[in-house]
């Protein structure tokens, strides 16, 4: 039996088909599945279930953290030398922090409290704080102001370099500054844009500082036992690091991958060119 003949044009066309199948093959080598993209697995009916929330402990004062107190009373003008002015709070940043940084200076208003966890504190002098909540503070003040200077002194504390750094694999990585007390993980991934589709959800690195020991944790967004981690709920200066799935470094690390979308482009142009070379 006589084999049929292959004409130029059918075997060109065979060649490039041949070479777009294997570029295709190689592409889908770095695509992302459905299954990375998932950042919570479903839950089944029983963790769905209402649960009593344990980790979400108060937050303590550190060294080199700022603090804003104001002091209020029946009598605005007894409460006033309680507050400091910003030429005072500048003046007593500077003082007491070395020049630290320039979180400091652009913060007009602030106590900052030193590496033995004290602040210096109008009429009172110096107080510790250190390792207090908010909420201790605010007693310790009030305490101090109702024994002989104020009646019923009103005293907000809150702090003003709550902060974040965000990096890896995320839409806007970078440094994020709170206002709030208290912070979670996903809320943090939220201000940061949320996760890019090459983001390892099984495995992000917490690194926190706390009484001057540094301490690491790898939660799995997929998990849902990250809602009960401690590292769940951030704290100030926690760096969050969100590491690259395997089909990120193949596009980065592989050159083959980069020019893929190249060559099909290419191959795709010159199957039109030999289509119209033998017409």
């Amino acid at each position: 039996m006589v084999g049929r003949k292959v004409t130029p044009y059918a075997f060109m066309q065979r060649f490039v088909n041949g070479l777009l199948a294997l570029l295709l093959v190689i592409a889908a080598t770095g695509c992302v599945s459905h299954e990375e993209l998932i950042n919570f697995k479903p839950l089944d009916p029983v963790s769905l279930s209402p649960q009593q929330i344990t980790n979400n402990t108060s937050l303590t004062v550190q060294p080199e953290d700022l603090l804003r107190i104001t002091i209020s009373s029946l009598n605005p003008e007894a409460a006033e030398p309680f507050n400091q002015s910003q030429e005072d709070s500048q003046q007593r940043n500077q003082s007491g922090s070395g020049g630290v940084g320039s979180l400091q200076l652009e913060l007009t208003t602030g106590y900052f409290v030193d590496d033995a966890g004290y602040i210096d504190f109008p009429v009172l002098g110096s107080l510790d704080v250190g390792g207090l909540t908010l909420s201790e503070i605010k007693e310790l003040i009030a305490g101090r102001l109702a024994d002989g200077y104020l009646k019923d002194p009103v005293v907000n504390v809150r702090f003003l370099n709550f902060k974040v750094t965000i990096l890896g694999e995320v839409m806007a990585p970078g440094l994020l500054r709170l206002s709030n007390k208290r912070v979670t993980l996903l809320e943090a991934l939220g201000m940061a844009g949320d996760l890019t589709n090459y983001a390892n959800r099984t495995n992000v690195l917490i690194m926190r500082e706390d009484n001057g020991e540094r301490t690491f944790a790898r939660l799995n967004l997929q998990n849902e036992d990250i809602f009960s981690s401690p590292y769940f709920y951030l704290e100030q200066n926690d760096v969050i690091y969100v590491e690259p799935i395997e089909a990120r470094v193949a596009t980065v690390a592989d050159p083959l991958q980069r020019i893929v979308g190249y060559a099909s482009a290419a191959l795709s142009l010159v199957s039109i060119v030999i289509a119209l070379a033998l017409r």
